[in-house]
C-alpha cells in the first residue's frame, strides 16, 4: 500500500494499525485479531534493518522479548520491516530463516511467525488475484504468535479451517476495485490521525 520505503516509524505503525483495524479486523479476515486489539496487547515494531541479517538479529530479539512477557501485556507482535525484504521472492525465502531462529531459540511450539507483505502471493495464483490480499500488509511484515494462544482460538472457534475459504469469498466479492477503495480509506484514516 505505501510508496514510502523509508517511512517514518510512527507513520509505519500508524498505517499497520488502519490496515488491522479497516480490513483485518473490518474483513473479519482473523476472527482472533479483535480481541488482542482491543486489549491493547499487539506489539508493534518497526525495524530500521537495511540487510536481512540484521533483520534475522532484531527478529531473535523480539521472539525472545514475546517469549518472556507476560501475554495479558504482549500477546503478539507485529514487526514491520520496510527498508528489507521488499521484493516478496526474497521476503519468502527468508521465511525459513525466521522459523529457523525459532527453532534454534527453542521456542518451537511455543511461537511461530506467519507473514504478511505487501505484494504476497499464494502458490498458484496470479500477481493481481484478489485473494492474496488477505495477506497483503502496507509494509514486509513478520508476525510473530504464541502457539499456546493461537490453540485456544482454534479450539474457541470451531470453523477455523475454514478461514481461508471464507477470506476469499469476501476477498472475491469485494474485488480488486473494492480493495483498492479500502487501501484509499486506511490511507485517509492514517491522514486524519483516526488510528
Amino acid at each position: 500500500m505505501s510508496t514510502d520505503i523509508h517511512p517514518d516509524p510512527e507513520l509505519a505503525i500508524a498505517e499497520t494499525r488502519a490496515w488491522l483495524i479497516r480490513a483485518v479486523i473490518g474483513l473479519n479476515l482473523c476472527p482472533f485479531a479483535r480481541a488482542v486489539q482491543a486489549k491493547n496487547q499487539i506489539r508493534y515494531v518497526v525495524s530500521d534493518a537495511t540487510e536481512p541479517q540484521a533483520l534475522l538479529d532484531t527478529l531473535r530479539g523480539e521472539l525472545r522479548r514475546l517469549a518472556d512477557a507476560d501475554p495479558a501485556e504482549i500477546e503478539t507482535t507485529l514487526l514491520v520491516h520496510p527498508q528489507v525484504l521488499t521484493d516478496f521472492l526474497d521476503y519468502n525465502d527468508f521465511l525459513d530463516l525466521a522459523d529457523a531462529a525459532v527453532e534454534d531459540l527453542g521456542y518451537a511450539g511455543v511461537l511461530q511467525v506467519a507473514s504478511f507483505h505487501p505484494l504476497y502471493q499464494f502458490a498458484g495464483t496470479a500477481a493481481d488475484d484478489v485473494s492474496n490480499a488477505s495477506n497483503r500488509s502496507p509494509y514486509p511484515m513478520l508476525h510473530l504468535l504464541r502457539e499456546e494462544s493461537v490453540d485456544r482460538a482454534v479450539a474457541a472457534f470451531p470453523q477455523a479451517d475454514a478461514i481461508y475459504e471464507t477470506n476469499i469469498r469476501t476477498l472475491q466479492a469485494l474485488g480488486a476495485e473494492g480493495w483498492a477503495e479500502l487501501q484509499a480509506q486506511i490511507k485517509c484514516d492514517v491522514v486524519d490521525g483516526k488510528r
